[in-house]
């Protein structure tokens, strides 16, 4: 089974999701999918880089990460988003994602 969805890619240390972010949400937390993309909802606005604080915290969590094993990779001023897991491989990152959506 390839462990590559529209929103999810293997790479070498571990996997990058595509991320379509809802800011200023009521609740935080993964809302499912946004065309290929996997949509989150965030309650931090997108002031000096808290909604991509509280994006990355949350995901940590979700995957049982630190928050230091993912990073930002693009989309730091946009909804559309690549965020880098480091150390879970791809299909580990959607069975752990499978069980918050």
């Amino acid at each position: 089974m390839t462990s590559e969805v529209g929103w999810l890619r293997a790479a070498a240390d571990g996997a990058v999701l595509r991320v379509h972010v809802v800011p200023g949400a009521r609740r935080a937390g993964v809302a499912g999918l946004h065309g290929d993309a996997l949509r989150v909802r965030v309650t931090a606005r997108p002031l000096a880089g808290a909604a991509n604080r509280e994006l990355l915290r949350l995901l940590a969590r979700a995957l049982g990460l630190r928050p230091g094993d993912l990073e930002l990779e693009a989309g730091a001023h946009g909804r559309e988003k690549r965020v880098r897991v480091r150390g879970l491989p791809a299909a580990a990152v959607r069975e752990r994602l499978a069980a918050v959506r």
